[in-house]
């Protein structure tokens, strides 16, 4: 069966899976829209939760990164899975114990202030749209290359499975949703990985061929990987940090918290009837979360080798790959780059005018590099592969079985719209519950705020649609920044109520609004106004990176510290926090179960 029929039977086939689970588990009620109820098993919430908080970034466009920046990559997965501990030991059993199950409500009942709910429910707003700008993004990608259509079309069709099912399904049908979408897309990132593990080093666990030595070579991968790529003029693979170590630094604190500080996957911990439930939820989301995370590097380092390969035999071979005969022409190019040329992902540009693909680094400053290129007659590098593609082109790079490459499409399409429908569900309950039910509208009927929820969410899906047509980057960068909003705002504001019992109200919102507008101004004087092209204002701020050299993506850890540091001398000018908020929070701090039916609110 020809690739374009299989591809439109297993994504066709996965979206009738999705409504079909989301018909089935419709919301009757809101505490069913909410929280599902609160009786999600353990193992089927941590799947959920997989699924959940590995969004379009991580399967698309993380092992892309990885595989461009190299041990410099490896940021991300330090920040992502550290974050999840993180949430999993130092928030997710207090706030479960404290019972609020969305971060604004939490924020209005610890900070004893309707006002510093709403200056939450801004900073989840902010963030969880930024995040969704990621998924949409990642949506796109997947679609236009592998249903055939034009990227705009495809984030369309994204917006419309999406309110499909998380509109009508509420987390009833998104957490069943979502453990079916955990599946698909676990099976379509490892399946190809073992593939090509097996194809390039002869084991079949990528984790070990990582490690392995190359077939028929007596040579170590990524001891091939590094002769390669610093023979061309790029950084060695397994040593290089791309940017300043501060800036490693603090890129990876701001992805670590901004993950702790996640409303959506906070949420999770609701579904389930207990907080020992709730603990035992975390730890299986850790397994399913660990095999795609402990899969990524071997993914990004065999791409990488494999996309050099095909366009230079000499790193194939172990021969000169300056030689006349080492690049591959275009014409002769393999099928999988013209699809990939169709998208824009990928660009080929003769700067030689020889008819032959060169890769380069052509800013390298290693000399010999330099002088090779130019005794071969390169003129730089010639071709352009977009970070966001190197996954799911793997399979076909590899030349594996159409079934699979069809598997990675609804793997790609799967992890892009689970993140997005738990992102509209917290943006949904933050607007219904948090604003209309609990600030503005106290009468409002249940039947009415599962209304006002579900029309929330449909409007959020336009505006992230909007949004992700016009993004500010790769899927993974524009995720980080989001975790660099929630860095700078939802996760002090919850560490504070939880372990600073004398926090008050005023810190609190002092510290969410200094946090959020220093995060901003430095990410958009980058971005543009709202990531409005055509806005940045770099020169107020001394031009790029001006703030000791750290990027916009990493700036959260910045804005946290801000946070925080405002929060504790507003807090000392002041008054006190009320004695019983005091005791309240010694109480959620004390070790002992709860069975507390998480429905109620």
């Amino acid at each position: 069966m020809d690739l374009q029929t299989l591809t439109y039977l297993f994504v066709g086939g996965s979206f009738a899976i999705y409504i079909g689970i989301a018909i089935w588990a419709r919301a009757g009620s809101t505490s069913d829209f909410y929280v599902a109820g609160g009786h999600v098993p353990p193992v089927l919430n941590g799947m959920a939760t997989g699924a959940d908080w590995m969004s379009a970034a991580s399967f698309i466009s993380m092992a892309g990164l990885i595989s461009n920046m190299g041990y410099g990559g490896g940021l991300f997965l330090m920040g992502w899975t550290g974050g999840y501990v993180l949430m999993a030991m130092l928030l997710a059993p207090y706030l479960r114990k404290f019972g609020k199950f969305t971060v604004p409500s939490f924020v209005a009942e610890r900070f004893y202030s309707n006002g510093a709910a709403v200056v939450a429910v801004i900073c989840l707003l902010t963030m969880s749209l930024t995040y969704i700008i990621g998924q949409m993004t990642g949506v796109g990608v997947t679609f236009s290359r592998f249903l055939g259509v034009t990227n705009e079309m495809g984030i369309y069709l994204g917006m419309g499975i999406v309110f499909a099912y998380a509109v009508f399904g509420g987390m009833k049908g998104i957490t069943y949703t979502q453990v079916a979408q955990y599946v698909v897309l676990i099976s379509a990132y490892t399946v190809p990985a073992i593939f090509i593990s097996f194809q390039l080093t002869g084991n079949p666990i990528p984790q070990l061929g990582l490690g392995g030595t190359l077939t028929g070579q007596d040579i170590h991968l990524l001891a091939r990987l590094d002769q390669v790529v610093t023979e061309l003029g790029f950084g060695q693979y397994t040593t290089t940090a791309t940017g300043s170590l501060l800036n490693m630094f603090v890129y990876t604190i701001s992805l670590m918290i901004g993950t702790a500080g996640l409303p959506h996957v906070i949420i999770r911990f609701f579904t389930v009837p207990t907080v020992a439930a709730a603990r035992s939820s975390a730890g299986w989301a850790l397994v399913f979360i660990a095999i795609l995370y402990t899969t990524a590097p071997a993914v990004a380092a065999m791409a990488r080798y494999n996309i050099i390969a095909t366009v230079n035999s000499g790193a194939k071979n172990g021969t000169d790959m300056f030689a006349a005969d080492a690049s591959l022409v275009h014409a002769e190019r393999p099928e999988w780059m013209k699809r990939w040329e169709v998208t824009g992902l990928l660009k080929w540009e003769d700067k030689n005018g020889d008819g032959r693909i060169q890769i380069f680094n052509d800013k390298t400053k290693n000399e010999a590099a330099i002088a090779k290129a130019a005794a071969a007659g390169w003129a730089g590098n010639e071709l352009t592969v977009n970070a966001d593609i190197v996954v799911l082109a793997s399979p076909e790079i590899a030349l594996l079985p159409n079934w699979v490459i069809a598997l990675v499409a609804a793997g790609g399409i799967a992890a892009a719209l689970s993140t997005a429908a738990g992102l509209l569900l917290a943006i949904s309950s933050a607007i219904s519950h948090d604003l209309l039910k609990k600030i503005w509208m106290p009468d409002l009927s249940e039947k009415n705020e599962l209304i006002a929820g579900k029309i929330a969410m449909a409007v959020s899906i336009l505006i992230a649609g909007y949004l992700g047509l016009n993004p500010p980057g790769f899927a993974a960068g524009t995720v980080a920044l989001a975790f660099g909003i929630a860095a700078s705002t939802i996760f002090p504001v919850l560490m504070m109520g939880i372990f600073n019992k004398k926090m008050n109200k005023e810190g609190a919102i002092a510290g969410m609004l200094s946090g959020l507008i220093v995060t901003l101004f430095y990410v958009f004087a980058h971005k543009g106004l709202f990531f409005i092209k055509g806005t940045e204002y770099l020169g107020l701020i001394g031009g790029a990176n001006s703030f000791f050299g750290i990027t916009p993506e990493a700036f959260g850890t910045i804005g946290a510290l801000v946070n925080f540091g405002v929060a504790y001398v507003v807090s000392k000018f002041t008054p006190e926090c009320p004695e019983h908020i005091q005791h309240l929070v010694e109480d959620v701090r004390t070790p002992r179960g709860s069975k507390m039916v998480s429905g109620a609110h």
